[in-house]
């Protein structure tokens, strides 16, 4: 019989799981994690989403034990050395694993493939964490799509692979294999920091699976008109599920036609949820046909933008949420405790770091990757370019967000902002979205010293537009 080794990578799950499934059919299934930190340098630099892999793999070891397999785990700076030392210590023929779309990763994996078929080893690649695979979709001239809109009408046209179910009869491999202990691989922080992440997530296929049941009976049927209200509960919160590989794409998006079939009256919510998975598949397409996006502009004109130097204070002061812009320093105290922060705010809260203080994209995406549960590289590259301008289909950069007025639209009673800016909790709308210009009498009943309790504004609003504005000018053209 055929002994076969999964290796698991950001797929610690049993549903959707093509490598999985295909080895279960044909023989004795061997699943194997590595841990590389010297390989998987963007997550190394993540610690939120070291956190998260380390619950993942507690819940998959725990599934896989259920089901009488032994999950093996290892740690080395070069994957394929350790995959060719467990081909020799379990007489394996045969390797499956699923693709990695990151472009460093996806070259090691080639490779891998190429030195183990040299070997007589057997191995097969598998696409599943995107709809379709990048390659796929052109446009007519035979080129990758630039815009959303165009790709996104393709994408509905394209034959999407249906996800594996869950293998019911896994064999295991009738032999003790040294593994390490999960805490082995110090995933963990040193500093007991992220205490405060299990008062919000719970890492793993079966919570995510839950969530997503939660989404469907409670928010969904409100969607398209609340998803933009920080203060409601309409988020679907799977990013990080998805990022992490407890849940697949490809499952989720069956599953949301599904209840759409179902759910005649919800067909406008159901889409416009269909529609952001979209725009994760978007991103990896970026990713996939302009691998110097998580650096470098995808527009050429940008190498030349006047970014500000002296960013230390400013950045610190953002990072910290003290900008004296309440929405931003909400939703920037938000990442912290949570490590996720409202979509509609970390657009307000991007554009503020890059227009308000000028300070480049790429400073604000190493903090969201650090400090991100759903921290994803093709997610969080092409978020930036969009909001920094700088991308192929973005927000033109003289676009700026007036963070008071988007205060006063997705936020209008201050809900959002008393919850993580306590020090405002007395004030009431509109000068919780301004207390600057809050006459003394209400500063001093709500509790406030601004420039003591609370920070006076970092930067004044029409000042940092102007000067936006003329660094964009020296660049346009």
């Amino acid at each position: 019989m055929k002994k076969i080794i999964v290796w698991l990578r950001r797929d610690l799950r049993l549903h959707d799981h093509p490598a999985l499934w295909e080895a279960s059919q044909q023989g004795i299934v061997i699943p194997v994690f590595i841990w590389s930190k010297e390989e998987e340098t963007h997550l190394h630099s993540s610690p939120t989403s070291k956190w998260w892999l380390h619950h993942s793999l507690y819940a998959l070891q725990k599934t896989l034990f259920t089901k009488g397999i032994s999950l093996i785990i290892r740690s080395g700076n070069n994957s394929l050395h350790v995959l060719k030392t467990l081909v020799e210590e379990t007489g394996a023929d045969s390797l499956y694993f699923n693709e990695r779309m990151e472009p460093d990763l996806y070259l090691r994996d080639q490779l891998i493939l190429k030195e183990l078929n040299l070997i007589g080893i057997k191995t097969r690649c598998y696409c599943t964490n995107q709809l379709v695979h990048p390659s796929q979709i052109v446009n007519k001239s035979g080129g990758p799509y630039k815009v959303f809109t165009p790709f996104y009408k393709r994408l509905l046209k394209e034959f999407i692979p249906r996800p594996f179910p869950i293998p019911s009869n896994l064999r295991g491999l009738n032999q003790k294999i040294d593994s390490l202990f999960i805490e082995q691989l110090d995933l963990l922080p040193i500093i007991n920091w992220d205490q405060k992440l299990h008062r919000h997530w719970i890492p793993g296929e079966v919570w995510g699976i839950t969530q997503w049941t939660s989404f469907l009976s409670k928010s969904i049927s409100r969607y398209q008109q609340d998803r933009d209200y920080p203060y409601t509960e309409a988020s679907s919160a799977l990013s990080p599920y998805l990022a992490s590989g407890d849940l697949s794409i490809r499952a989720l998006w069956y599953a949301a036609l599904r209840f759409k079939e179902q759910h005649d009256e919800l067909e406008g919510q159901v889409d416009a949820f269909l529609r952001q998975l979209a725009w994760r598949e978007f991103s990896y397409y970026q990713l996939w046909h302009h691998p110097s996006i998580t650096e470098h502009p995808l527009r050429e004109s940008f190498r030349e933008f006047p970014w500000n130097s002296h960013i230390e204070q400013k950045m610190d002061s953002w990072k910290k949420g003290k900008t004296g812009y309440p929405l931003v320093d909400a939703g920037m105290r938000q990442l912290w405790e949570t490590g996720t922060m409202h979509n509609r705010i970390r657009m307000v809260a991007a554009s503020f770091l890059v227009k308000h203080l000028l300070i480049n994209w790429t400073e604000g995406a190493k903090w969201f990757q650090h400090t991100l549960v759903d921290f994803d590289l093709a997610n969080n590259a092409m978020g930036w370019q969009w909001i920094a301008g700088t991308g192929f289909d973005s927000a033109p950069y003289f676009r700026i967000f007036n963070p008071i007025k988007q205060s006063e639209q997705f936020d209008q009673d201050g809900e959002y902002i008393r919850r993580w800016v306590p020090e405002l909790s007395k004030l009431s709308a509109p000068y919780i979205h301004r207390p600057w210009e809050a006459q003394a009498e209400l500063l001093k009943a709500a509790g406030i010293v601004l420039g003591e309790t609370y920070p006076n504004p970092i930067v004044d609003h029409q000042m940092a537009r102007e000067r936006a504005l003329k660094a964009y000018s020296t660049i346009k053209g």
